[in-house]
């Protein structure tokens, strides 16, 4: 469903990106067609931010969510613009958070034996009509190629959405025996998803970078111990780099993988719009794809009690994955209306040093000996295992060096000028905090107090939404306060039968035919609220047999509590 945010990026799309990116100028203007002719704004939502910078956002996140996205992206030289819609290119900046991801994930994956490997792009049209469930579940988002070169293919194929139907007949090739699992494969690749109307980088795009994890097993509770395993590690990559806290849970039958026996997932939420979104999700299988696939092993024990040898174990089978999305995610949390703030653990610089006092009456020797001390300031550093810019720009003043580095998400600025060298200091500025982010450490200590600074930017980042997405989660019980609730940006814990017919008249009485009165998401409030997860922390309340689900026109008791919202 077509979102606020995303229809601001698609509109932004139009725009001129050297426009967009001042006094930077890069990349092609994305083409004409991608959106109709922006609608004139409420002149309450038209403003722009008073004092803005040349370089800087000119538009508050709280007046105008899209636009305000849009630039902190392109002016934090965090993506650019790409001349087919929905694609985009990954600038160093946002490449270095996946590279952090990639490098964190694969060493918890390689302990567990999983190995990394790469499957073809293309898929067969026959292999992917081969599990039906499947193919329903993406039909609609699969590319296809019909032409190669000047001819037409015989048989198109698919450009994959994902690759379970491309590795399992590998699989059953490779797994011919009980001793060949549990056989664990991870690929780092691209997929492609290409039916929707209003792109939005990073969260919504037709090509996106992710990694796919496919694992066989040969027991159904081997197979359950891996899913939770691979979901806690998600939860890792979101709170413990991403400074994101997430929702660990089970999804609905309503809102699982297609083909899946079930689905795990983690859920964030965004606090500027008040929603939910899937960061990352854990499938366990079963043995549908095996069945379908003919991935069989013989029992290991051979024979039955009858003493019948028992038939061919069909295996039990993992997928999961977790995308780029999660930038954005990390984007739209953490970001304010100065640019991007970028959590330390996974910033590709996370200190700048800017030095400050140099005036054009300094004399080149005083010039020298602080560009000198500023060095070794670098240097000590980087030793230390920090990743350090040094900032040394003819021609720039301090004040614009400053706006720049936090456009751009540096954690932690420190400036040293003569009167901080006399003092044995330098002057701290965190970026997390937009007031009372000043302070000073002395130069002797930097090797370690700068370290130390970082882990506690990164803990009060956490800290911060974490506070924010625990305000928002509302425990109900009465359907009066459901809709009211969500229109002040809350996710709803509500009593829930579980029913996917159900879940649909939720979505359609949530759905906002009228102004009600009560604070709203001005940007789209009219989306009905879906199921989020089945939470596994289950708060108390349900009473078997007595407590009803929430729904007034389902009538069934409450199987669960269950989170709703308003969702990506």
């Amino acid at each position: 469903m077509a979102d606020a945010i995303s229809k601001e990026i698609s509109k932004e799309n139009t725009k001129d990106v050297a426009d967009r990116t001042k006094p930077n100028k890069k990349g092609p203007k994305p083409p004409k067609d991608l959106s109709a002719k922006p609608k004139q704004k409420p002149k309450q939502q038209s403003k722009k931010m008073e004092g803005a910078a040349l370089i800087g956002i000119d538009t508050a996140k709280e007046v105008d969510l899209g636009e305000w996205y849009s630039q902190v992206l392109t002016k934090g030289n965090m993506i650019s613009y790409y001349d087919v819609s929905g694609c985009y290119i990954l600038e160093p900046a946002s490449y270095a958070v996946w590279e952090s991801i990639q490098a964190w994930f694969n060493l918890k994956i390689k302990a567990m034996g999983v190995r990394n490997c790469y499957f073809p792009l293309f898929i067969s049209e026959d292999n992917l009509q081969r599990e039906k469930d499947h193919v329903e579940g993406f039909a609609a988002e699969v590319a296809w190629v019909t032409e190669g070169g000047k001819s037409k293919l015989d048989k198109k194929v698919a450009v994959r959405p994902t690759s379970e139907t491309a590795m399992y007949g590998y699989f059953a090739k490779k797994i011919q025996s009980h001793r060949d699992l549990p056989l664990k494969l991870n690929q780092w690749n691209s997929v492609v998803r290409w039916e929707f109307k209003h792109p939005m980088p990073f969260i919504r795009s037709r090509e996106f970078l992710w990694q796919e994890g496919h694992t066989a097993h040969l027991t159904e509770e081997a197979a359950d111990r891996e899913v939770l395993e691979i979901l806690d590690h998600y939860a890792g990559i979101y709170e413990e780099l991403l400074a994101v806290p997430v929702i660990k849970g089970r999804k609905t039958l309503a809102e699982q993988f297609p083909g899946a026996h079930y689905t795990t997932t983690i859920e964030g939420y965004i606090p500027a719009t008040g929603r939910g979104i899937q960061a990352g999700t854990s499938h366990c299988l079963g043995q549908h794809f095996s069945k379908m696939f003919n991935i069989t092993v013989e029992d290991p024990s051979a024979k039955g009690a009858d003493g019948e040898r028992k038939p061919p174990i069909h295996v039990w089978q993992n997928s999961w994955g977790l995308s780029t999305r999660s930038i954005g995610v990390m984007v739209l949390v953490h970001s304010d209306n100065k640019g991007l703030v970028i959590p330390p653990r996974v910033a590709e610089i996370q200190v700048v040093i800017v030095p400050v006092g140099i005036t054009a009456k300094t004399s080149d020797e005083d010039r020298a000996t602080m560009y000198g001390e500023t060095r070794k300031v670098a240097a000590s550093l980087r030793s230390a295992g920090v990743r350090v810019e040094l900032d040394l720009r003819e021609g720039y003043s301090p004040g614009y060096k400053f706006n720049d580095w936090e456009l751009k998400g540096v954690p932690l600025r420190l400036e040293i000028g003569p009167k901080d060298l006399a003092k044995g200091v330098a002057t701290t500025s965190r970026r997390d905090q937009e007031k009372d982010g000043k302070g000073e450490l002395p130069l002797a200590d930097l090797a370690t107090s700068v370290p130390a600074l970082l882990e506690t930017i990164q803990k009060d980042m956490y800290n911060c939404i974490d506070a924010q997405y625990k305000a928002h989660r509302k425990q109900l019980t009465n359907w009066d306060d459901f809709v009211p609730s969500l229109n002040n940006k809350n996710v709803n814990i509500v009593p829930h039968c579980l029913q996917p017919d159900c879940e649909d008249t939720i979505k359609d009485l949530s759905t906002r035919k009228e102004m009600d009165g009560a604070p709203e998401d001005s940007k789209a409030p009219s989306m009905g609220a879906k199921s989020l997860c089945i939470p596994f922390e289950q708060p108390a309340g349900i009473i078997e047999g007595e407590t009803r689900c929430i729904n007034p026109e389902c009538g069934r008791f409450a199987k669960k509590w269950v989170n709703f919202g308003r969702s990506y």
